[in-house]
Parts: structure tokens; C-alpha cells; sequence
């Protein structure tokens, strides 16, 4: 996961850092990228009509490894991307987004919530970034914003249908502060790395909150083993000299398994370690750093088996071999608008496909790609089957 607030800033040429030293060898499954961007109106209106910087870069820098963009949610200056390898598109399934305003009495959405739901193998799994009001005086308002996003947000569906029935990653500028300490004591303590003499003064905010608030009530944290990421001068690696805010661990990633009580059996999924949380403080675009954790969750597959098998022959050397034949589970309901794509390895999203042939009749069980579709590079594609109702890739070959 990995949560960076870079305000108006144009990304930088690489990003690739972010996502750990081993990002090209595939040992992991998922990638959740919170970005806020900037809020304007011009620039919300220049994103809606050209595809934004920030997701391009995402998908142009994770696509060459094998992952696929499985779900994507922007509220304004907000922006949630959700990474998988391809291989398991077919296992994710239920994919839902929501957002919340907060912002203004719940009319601007540069403060609020979004989410990513879906489940994983048959568990269902929660990523909700949240951007808390700013300050020190705004805890409470930051436990109010949180409560009313958790309210608001239902999905639909399944036994799962509040973001607590889920296994929950809760991430973003949650904007907690550093109590007591002026501005000069925290520096010092920064630079000398006795940063566990700050733990005691920005815990209080959050601890205290989870603690008296039993919305709070079951969310973890690991060790803070890195400087605070907000304010800095940008370009620079300097905490603030123009307006002398005092240094602050605002961007957080926080878990929990699930509340008491839900409908959810999770007994048999558990979170088994964070394997990482730090800072990328080499980035100086933005007044933050990006935050990042990496997480192993382990559980059972309930779900093993995709709801459309495809078979084809493993190369197509001339016209005659591009027959795809497939094979629909009996719990799935088909859709005259479900169809069959052709996708190079390495594609960023359902859509990035080559070519594409409907699916279409009830009792039908193999399609062909017509000539003057099929593509005439020599590489390695891959097939999958688009289900309309659930859109999403349900089955590949």
C-alpha cells in the first residue's frame, strides 16, 4: 500500500522506488496507490477530458511487471488505484467503489473518504484512504469526518455490506499532529533519531481517539521507524521555513480485521504480518513524502476455480487456430454483452485489449476472431472473458 499526498505537483520520471526494491520479480499480489492531486476545477476539468498524469504513470510503471488496474476511484483531488496480477483477476470479484464528501459540510471533496471493495478468493477485503481535517484543535472533527465516511459508505451485495464487515486497510493524510512539543524540540528530535520521544506526542492523538471512540475501536498500527513526512519545503528535503508547521506523521496506514459481530466469518483469514513501513523521503515534489507498507495477509481459498474457463491452442500460427472455446460454471449468469478479448501480456486495464468478439447466445460455447482483428505482431497475448454484470475479467486462459 502506498498512500502520497502530492498536491499540484507533475509526477517525476520514476516512481518505481515506491513499490519496493523487487517490484520486477512478482512476489506481490496487489498494489493500492492513494495519490491526491490537485482539487481545482481547471484541473479536474483537463483530467475528465485527457487521462490524467498519475494514473498513466501507475499503469505505464507496474503494466511491463504483470499487474493489471482492477479498480480505480477519483472524488475530486482523490485518487485510488487498485493493482493485481493478471493471473488473479478471476478471483476477484464484487468489485465496488464509493466516495464521500467532507469537504465544506460534505459539498468539496478535497476532504473525505474513498473506497475500493472486493473480495479476494472469497474474502472480502476493504481499502478505504480517508484525507482528515488539518490542525491540531481538529481531532474530534477528524473522528466525526471518519465516523460519518464509515455510515455512508454501504455496499451492495453479499454479507459484507458495511467497510468494517471487511478486512480494512485504512490509509491517506489522516493528518494526526504531534502534541505539546514546539516546533524546535521536535526538529532536534528528529535529528538526533530519538524519534521514539515523539511517539509519546503523537500517539495521544490517535491512541487517545481509539481509545474513547469505539468507531476507532480495532485498528492497528505498526512502529513509526521513519521521520515524520509532512511539512517540507518542496524540492527540498527541509522541514518548513515559510510557514513553521511543526513536523507531523500525517500519512498513516492503519488495519483491522473486523468489527465484533459482523456476518463475515473471518476466523480462518488473519493478517499475518507487516512485513514494512517506511517513508520514501527522496521525493521532493510534493510538501509530503510518500508512506508505504507491505502486508501478508493468509487465508484459505474459498474461491479457486474462475467462472469461465477458456480453452485454446497454446499458439495461433494461422487464421484457423483463433477459435476460442469456453466453458461457463453454472453459478454464473451470462450477458448478452459479455465478450472475449485478446490482450498483449503486459496490458494496464480490461479495456487495454487488442481485439474483442461477443460473447453472445446462451447455449454458445466458442467464438472466433475474425482475420482482420487478429494482430499481426509476434508476442505473447493472453485471453480473457469480460463478464457485463460483474465488470470485471472472469476468466482467462
Amino acid at each position: 500500500i502506498v498512500t502520497w499526498n502530492v498536491g499540484s505537483a507533475v509526477p517525476p520520471d520514476d516512481i518505481t522506488p515506491m513499490f519496493g526494491p523487487n517490484v520486477s520479480d512478482g512476489n506481490i499480489d496487489m498494489f493500492i496507490i492513494l495519490q491526491e492531486v490537485n482539487s481545482m476545477i481547471n484541473k479536474r476539468l483537463k483530467d475528465a477530458l485527457f487521462s490524467d498524469q498519475w494514473s498513466e504513470l501507475c499503469m505505464d510503471t507496474l503494466s511491463p511487471f504483470g499487474y493489471v488496474l482492477v479498480a480505480s476511484q477519483r472524488m475530486q483531488g482523490v485518487l485510488l488505484m487498485v493493482f493485481s496480477k493478471f493471473c488473479h483477476l478471476p478471483f476477484l470479484r464484487g468489485v465496488q467503489t464509493q466516495s464521500t464528501r467532507t469537504g465544506l459540510g460534505g459539498y468539496w471533496g478535497n476532504k473525505g473518504g474513498v473506497s475500493a471493495r472486493m473480495t479476494v478468493f472469497g474474502h472480502p477485503v476493504c481499502f478505504l484512504n480517508c484525507h482528515l481535517p488539518a490542525h491540531m484543535r481538529n481531532l474530534e472533527q477528524r473522528v466525526e469526518d471518519f465516523e460519518s465516511i464509515l455510515q455512508q459508505q454501504q455496499f451492495e451485495g453479499g454479507t459484507a455490506p458495511g467497510v468494517l464487515d471487511h478486512v480494512v486497510f485504512w490509509f491517506g493524510d489522516l493528518n494526526f499532529r504531534i502534541e505539546d512539543y514546539d516546533i524546535h524540540v521536535v526538529k532536534c528530535a528528529i535529528d538526533s533519531n530519538k524519534l521514539p520521544l515523539l511517539w509519546e506526542r503523537d500517539q495521544p492523538q490517535l491512541n487517545m481517539a481509539k481509545n474513547t471512540e469505539s468507531i476507532l475501536d480495532g485498528f492497528m498500527e505498526g512502529p513509526l521507524n521513519f521521520p515524520p513526512t509532512y511539512k517540507f519545503d518542496v524540492g527540498t528535503h527541509t522541514y518548513d521555513t515559510a510557514k513553521k508547521r511543526k513536523p507531523a506523521w500525517t500519512d498513516r496506514i492503519l488495519w483491522r480485521l473486523r468489527r465484533t459481530g459482523s456476518p463475515v466469518p473471518t476466523h480462518n483469514a488473519s493478517l499475518q504480518t507487516q512485513h514494512m513501513y517506511r517513508s520514501h523521503m527522496g521525493f521532493t515534489i510534493s510538501d509530503h513524502k510518500p508512506v508505504s507498507a507491505l502486508f501478508s495477509l493468509h487465508f484459505p481459498f474459498r474461491v479457486d476455480k474462475p467462472l469461465v474457463e477458456l480453452q485454446v491452442s497454446r499458439e495461433w500460427s494461422k487464421v484457423s487456430d483463433a477459435v476460442v472455446r469456453f466453458t461457463i460454471a453454472s453459478t454464473y449468469q451470462r450477458s448478452s454483452w459479455d465478450w472475449i478479448a485478446i490482450y498483449k501480456v503486459g496490458f494496464k486495464h480490461y479495456k487495454d485489449y487488442q481485439a474483442y468478439v461477443w460473447a453472445k447466445g446462451e447455449t454458445a460455447t466458442q467464438v472466433t476472431f475474425p482475420e482482420e482483428d487478429l494482430p499481426r505482431d509476434d508476442c505473447e497475448y493472453i485471453l480473457g472473458y469480460h463478464s457485463n454484470n460483474m465488470n470485471s475479467i472472469v476468466g482467462l486462459s
